[in-house]
């Protein structure tokens, strides 16, 4: 509906048939239960059964393990302005950004799109939005950026479902214009907005920023979303359940039986006087042999089980889903017992480390451009400020080391301050530059002094 009416009002919006068809699909996969490959029937002999596959869930633990890759409590956003940079701290704290900001980028690698999107709410406090896939319209893009966009939501109000959008467009000079609108989800006719109409925000910094897996969007290139970050192993997910459920049955399958005679069996009466067995199935599942059947007495029955067969496979496809989503071969590991060092780690998990690195750029322009926003919305001019982004990379890069090795070379005056300042606390050189600068100010103060 909403993009119907985002037509009706002019724009041109990318088709959503194919954008929904496969939000579905990874929706699906990320929920971890597939109707048309988890449900399945089985012929017993005498009729089909219907059947469930168990599931890992697989899809969801990785773009669980890149959200907490890239965006945890250890990244700041950094502000060469303190009192700026308290507020920004403070807006994003009273928004949750922590939390929320961490579920987005799960949701964001789950459908390939997400969005931040901040706005001044009655009281004139800066709110912002955590905006899945679904809920983003991109109205004008070039080179892959997106610089105009719709976001739409439903809301339940009078025990009515109303649709609000709200419509980030550029104007002649360069700034943006926000327009609100809302229509009634049955009828698609715009009705009474809470919000204020149009709001012209002086500002060339978009109120909005749209992250995405840094990935090329195969299924089609030209468009502006996203894809999910297992977009490409869907057949690998089939087999990870495919044999986990297998290595279920296989315990279940291969349960102790008993083989009882039923001469030996215990015998109740029911209410019709009829004579039937009780067999205690808490612990084995027992089986009554009829006399003729040449058994006179109790057989134990093992069945072997192909645990290493199963977990070999298992393992094999958990590193293949591994390498496909970029964390290369060896994140997933079904048994291992054994405890690595961190430079270990770090030359193992290259292919990890480099797409990480390759994840941040995309998401590093959108938490720059956020905090720019919201000092835009401050009521300050965000082109005098400088803003920079250090993430946490200590989960799989040595960060002692690097602390190290850049103190020797410091002391050996192999670097300067500025270079220290830059590898081991992730400063900018403009942000390093004015640190550096402030703190000979100060050292020089204190020796005056004295």
């Amino acid at each position: 509906m909403i993009t119907q009416y985002l037509k009706k009002l002019g724009y041109d919006v990318p088709n959503s048939e194919m954008i929904s068809g496969k939000l579905n699909e990874w929706h699906s996969w990320y929920e971890g239960k597939v109707t048309s490959f988890h449900n399945y029937t089985q012929y017993n002999g005498k009729k089909l059964i219907g059947r469930t596959r168990k599931s890992l869930c697989m899809a969801k633990k990785v773009c669980e393990d890149w959200a907490n890759l890239l965006l945890n409590e250890k990244v700041d956003i950094i502000i060469n302005d303190n009192k700026l940079y308290d507020n920004v701290k403070a807006v994003l704290a009273n928004n949750n950004f922590t939390v929320m900001g961490n579920k987005l980028i799960e949701l964001t690698f789950a459908y390939g799109t997400g969005a931040f999107c901040e706005f001044l709410d009655k009281n004139k406090n800066i709110r912002i939005d955590y905006v899945k896939a679904e809920n983003i319209f991109p109205i004008s893009w070039e080179n892959g950026k997106i610089t105009e966009c719709a976001f739409g939501c439903k809301k339940r109000i009078n025990n009515e479902d109303i649709i609000y959008i709200s419509i980030h467009t550029l104007s002649r000079n360069g700034t943006y214009v926000i327009t609100n609108k809302a229509i009634d989800a049955k009828s698609g006719n715009e009705t009474k907005c809470n919000l204020e109409e149009k709001v012209i925000t002086n500002s060339k910094i978009p109120f909005f920023q749209i992250i995405t897996p840094n990935i090329i969007n195969n299924y089609d290139v030209d468009s502006p979303f996203g894809i999910s970050v297992f977009a490409n192993s869907i057949d690998v997910l089939e087999g990870i359940d495919l044999v986990y459920d297998s290595y279920q049955n296989e315990f279940r399958l291969g349960k102790k039986r008993i083989i009882v005679p039923l001469s030996m069996a215990q015998f109740l009466n029911d209410d019709n006087k009829s004579s039937f067995p009780v067999f205690d199935d808490n612990d084995t599942e027992f089986y009554a042999i009829k006399a003729n059947d040449n058994i006179h007495e109790i057989k134990e029955i093992n069945m072997t089980l192909r645990s290493d067969e199963h977990e070999k496979g298992l393992q094999r496809n958990l590193s293949l889903l591994s390498s496909k989503c970029g964390m290369g071969n060896d994140r997933y590991i079904f048994d291992d017992a054994s405890v690595k060092t961190a430079t270990e780690i770090i030359s193992e998990k290259s292919d990890l480390y480099s797409n990480l690195k390759k994840h941040e750029l995309v998401l590093e322009v959108a938490l720059v451009n956020l905090a720019k926003a919201i000092i835009e919305l401050l009521g300050n001019d965000s082109s005098k400020t400088v803003v920079t982004v250090s993430f946490d990379d200590s989960i799989i890069e040595d960060t002692n080391a690097v602390a190290n090795r850049a103190l020797l070379e410091l002391n050996a005056e192999i670097i300067d301050d500025v270079e220290y300042l830059m590898r081991v606390y992730k400063y900018s050189e403009d942000a390093a530059i004015e640190f550096s600068n402030k703190m000979k100010k100060r050292q020089n103060m204190s020796e005056t002094e004295v």
